[in-house]
């Protein structure tokens, strides 16, 4: 039996797939392995754009899914479930043995993530051509590893990465990774909202100004901004592209909340539409992939390709989950068939929530025109899906809230805050979320918090601290840098309480999750403001990762900084 290199540019490879599972005990099992692949056509799969420029084949499901169906297997490979064969019982009673039959290791079917030239590659090569991009990459450790891996291949030691300092913190901990020094630009700040927008191009121009004044020989690595933010507002990236490319210095945006965007008209335009040169994309959030899948998008010429697969690799598993690559072969094949009209479902849906958000008394939703009102240049526009209500009317900080919708009502938001909530619509919105949301806040609007003694303050209580170190005073927070992230990160460092922290340099990273983005970063001088912030949201009942003291009664500094 003599198998084909067809078999990968098949509009339906599982019959093919299957085919090549019952020649294995045969005329396969006389190869070796790179005669099997080549046999196969693992050796050669470099798609058409006409085959893959509308999806409706998932190469990596239908491949998964032959391997997974063998039946009379003997395995000697991991892992050591053996297809399900010893499940743990408590999760196979959760989930069923389906997982476990196709939690499947690197066999020649299903391809190599690190040396795609099968299923995976040609799954990539959809997902670029749906997308936008000239390549794309999968990631199974989340956007994380993205912005990681984009930081260091762009970014050697001593190299310069201007980045919005309301970045994610994995662009903090790319930093110590690639050794690159760090130009932060201010995000756009609203006070009256307490949440940070997008980045005015103006000031993006001026740090390109700035690094050059400072040293006429210094090398830009990149520029890194987040762009949708968390509470959806974007910036103008084509703008920014713009000023990227005058400089010669590529632009990297972290899109994580933006993958659906590429789907839908009433979205603001792609990072990739707006000519960015490396786009990360959780596509997990609004979109249908598994938690914990993103990808990696590259564009245009500026990138060194085969770089950036060696820091993918740094920093990926080195046995990546099938289940997760095929959830985002599954997910941009559903994207591009059955998005358009899920969208537009859940357009309606956002919109419809808003609406009736509005009418209850003590109840605003943030809007693009909230923020252009007030004259800002950091703001293009805002996903309607994301919904951010303020709660400085109501009297309560977003953690109280968020514990009352979660416990009383059963409505579970996304982010929390000190001062707002937010809200992500997404394709499994329905009518009944949206009257459940609405009611909650009808009851919480009306005082009806019977269970939640003490949760109710005057209005004039909840703190309002500046959203970063350093944030009024300072429209580039580099003043505030005394070490780069990675000196001060391996830096010997001790332990001091709150208090006498203030002024010396930080040596941890510490964020409020989520949103994830730091207010104090290694290298920088900890304030009182950034302190207070901290304690603030952690005696509110909010989350803060990163810091060694979960308490924060204490921080980590550098012990011989000046």
């Amino acid at each position: 039996m003599r198998l084909q290199g067809a078999f990968l540019h098949h509009p339906n490879p599982a019959p093919i797939a299957c085919a090549i599972a019952e020649a294995r005990n045969g005329y396969c099992a006389s190869l070796s392995p790179l005669s099997l692949k080549r046999e196969i056509g693992l050796s050669r799969c470099a798609p058409t754009s006409a085959s893959v420029s509308t999806g409706g084949m998932v190469p990596l499901v239908d491949t998964l899914a032959a391997c997974a169906s063998q039946e009379g297997v003997a395995s000697f490979h991991f892992p050591g479930h053996r297809r399900g064969n010893a499940a743990p019982p408590s999760l196979a009673r959760l989930l069923g043995l389906a997982p476990f039959t196709h939690d499947l290791p690197e066999l020649p079917e299903l391809d190599n993530l690190f040396a795609p030239e099968g299923v995976i590659s040609q799954a990539q090569s959809c997902a670029a051509s749906v997308f936008g991009a000239d390549s794309t990459f999968f990631l199974v450790n989340g956007s994380t590893c993205g912005i990681q891996a984009a930081i260091m291949a762009t970014c050697p030691p001593g190299h310069t990465l201007i980045l919005a300092r309301n970045c994610h913190f994995s662009a903090f901990s790319g930093l110590v990774l690639s050794g690159a020094k760090p130009l932060y630009v201010m995000p756009g700040y609203d006070l009256e909202w307490d949440i940070a927008h997008g980045i005015d191009p103006e000031d993006v121009e001026k740090a390109f100004v700035d690094v050059r004044r400072q040293d006429e020989h210094a090398k830009i690595g990149a520029l890194l901004i987040t762009s949708p933010t968390y509470h959806g507002v974007s910036s103008d990236v084509k703008r920014i592209a713009d000023i990227c490319h005058k400089y010669g210095v590529p632009l990297i945006v972290d899109e994580a909340h933006g993958a659906h965007f590429q789907f839908h008209d009433e979205f603001p335009k792609s990072a990739l539409q707006q000519d960015a040169d490396i786009v990360i994309q959780s596509t997990h959030k609004v979109l249908s992939s598994l938690t914990q899948s993103a990808m990696l998008h590259v564009r245009g010429n500026m990138i060194d390709s085969a770089l950036l697969r060696k820091c993918l690799q740094t920093l990926q598993s080195s046995s990546p989950n099938y289940l997760l690559l095929a959830s985002l072969d599954a997910s941009r094949e559903h994207a591009s068939t059955s998005a358009r009209a899920a969208l537009s479902t859940a357009l309606q849906l956002a919109e419809e929530a808003r609406k009736l958000l509005v009418q209850i008394k003590g109840v605003e939703v943030l809007s693009i025109k909230d923020i252009q009102d007030k004259g800002s240049n950091c703001a293009k526009s805002v996903d309607p899906l994301r919904i951010t209500v303020s709660l400085r009317e109501i009297g309560l900080s977003g953690f109280e809230v968020d514990d009352i919708l979660r416990l009383k009502y059963q409505v579970i938001a996304e982010l929390p805050s000190l001062q707002s909530i937010t809200f992500a619509v997404s394709l499994g919105t329905t009518h009944d979320d949206i009257n459940s949301l609405v009611a909650a806040f009808r009851a919480i609007a009306k005082g009806e918090l019977l269970g939640f003694p003490n949760t109710r303050r005057k209005k004039q209580d909840n703190p309002s601290p500046s959203f970063v170190p350093g944030m009024d005073a300072l429209s580039i927070s580099m003043q505030s840098r005394i070490l780069t992230p990675r000196e001060a990160y391996f830096a010997a460092s001790e332990r001091i309480h709150a208090e006498a922290a203030c002024g010396r340099v930080c040596s941890e990273l510490v964020c409020p999750y989520p949103p994830g983005i730091p207010l104090l970063v290694p290298g920088e001088r900890i304030c009182r403001e950034a302190v207070d912030v901290l304690k603030a949201i952690y005696g509110h009942g909010g989350y803060v990762t990163g810091a060694s003291d979960n308490s924060m009664e204490t921080f980590l500094v550098c012990k011989d900084a000046p």
